[in-house]
């Protein structure tokens, strides 16, 4: 049974990443910094992991693998928090990686590329435009130098546009949710012609768990379902499924100057995982 310690469990993400990570038989200890709901199959601790009281690599267990979702304002892409924080992080998973862990799989996200138009692989060279990018970028190019230095398995794993259990997200599927509730006949957007690469949070959480549930396939990990969709589709397809009376309205804004036209993630790496995953079962 891998023990696997997830940071940031309460959150958005790390609720579902925990409960996947116990269906595939994983001995789970899911931590946060305040009191959370989670599995009941997994142990809960509530600490600041940017305390250094204590060695934490032992605290945990001596556990196997580290899932690292745990990040302050991460839907605020310019908050000072996260330059503020990014040592911290640093130092969390280094002084845990000099006591002894092997590990390491730590929460990535679309916007350390910046404007790109295009399918985002491994070699897609970096230049953030938030300080958000800006830090996780910083972050995983310190994580890839202190891998090599140590040896250690390191999978960062990149996510994209993340939808589902909305209530609990600020991404525009929240808002239009919100705009139903609130019973407004029409929900304004740009032209609706921009084209991401959507992932339900659910899908999402299988995907970093599988991750994470093996050593093989390591370095940056698309966590996405690697086809472009615009969001007009995308809006339409969800007011569908919810049965929602609302009514998209085009053109209304204007087209963002750092919104890209089209930009998706390679998903060969997550699909190999995906795929050992189903032949295992």
């Amino acid at each position: 049974m891998k023990k696997i310690v997830v940071t940031g469990a309460g959150g958005y993400i790390g609720r579902h990443v925990v409960n996947k990570l116990c269906e595939m038989g994983a001995e789970v200890t899911a931590v946060d910094i305040k009191d959370f709901a989670v599995d009941s199959r997994a142990k809960a601790l509530v600490m600041n992991i940017f305390d250094n009281a204590e060695d934490k690599f032992e605290l945990f267990g001596r556990p196997d693998a580290v899932v690292h979702l745990a990040w302050r304002d991460g839907f605020i892409h310019n908050s000072d928090s996260h330059m503020g924080d990014l040592s911290k992080h640093y130092s969390f998973l280094k002084s845990m990686i000099n006591s002894g862990l092997k590990q390491v799989a730590v929460m990535g996200t679309m916007h350390e590329v910046g404007y790109f138009e295009g399918e985002i692989n491994d070699d897609t060279p970096c230049d953030p435009i938030s300080m958000y990018g800006i830090a996780k970028d910083a972050l995983r190019r310190s994580m890839a130098l202190l891998a090599q230095e140590n040896g250690i398995c390191l999978q960062w794993l990149r996510a994209f546009y993340i939808y589902g259990d909305d209530k609990y997200n600020h991404s525009i599927f929240a808002k239009l949710t919100e705009a139903e509730e609130n019973g407004n006949p029409t929900f304004p957007l740009n032209s609706g012609k921009n084209k991401y690469d959507f992932i339900h949070i659910v899908a999402l959480a299988e995907q970093i768990a599988a991750a994470v549930m093996q050593d093989k396939v390591t370095g940056i990990i698309n966590c996405c379902s690697g086809t472009p969709t615009s969001l007009g589709e995308k809006i339409e397809q969800f007011i569908s499924e919810h049965n929602f009376s609302i009514r998209p309205e085009y053109g209304v804004f204007p087209a963002r100057k750092y919104d890209s036209p089209a930009i998706w993630g390679n998903a060969e790496k997550i699909q190999r995982i995906m795929s050992d995953l189903s032949d295992n079962k």
